[in-house]
């Protein structure tokens, strides 16, 4: 996982809200794509780039494929982010 590759499939409003559903819990691709109106090939497609960004698993069950966050990940890029911030007693040495 880069941060470029997690960066650039954050940038996209699909992408962030398809991220947000699955903040509630596993869903399949059927139930994801159900909240939008777009294909469900355009779905796929976003969500590829999120399992390849390793923000996302997929889960094989049946017949069904099943999407859950990979919260480590974003644990990750969110201590970085703090990191960046710092903290701001440093700006007064």
């Amino acid at each position: 996982m880069s941060f470029e590759t997690s960066f650039k499939a954050l940038s996209d409003p699909v992408r962030r809200k398809i991220l947000q559903l699955l903040k509630k819990g596993r869903l399949s691709a059927g139930e994801i794509a159900s909240h939008f109106d777009m294909t469900k090939a355009t779905i796929s497609y976003h969500l590829n780039i999120l399992k390849k960004a390793d923000l996302i698993w997929e889960e094989k069950e049946k017949n069904f494929v099943y999407y859950s966050l990979n919260t480590s990940i974003l644990e990750e890029i969110m201590a970085w982010l703090v990191d960046l911030k710092g903290d701001h007693d440093d700006e007064k040495c």
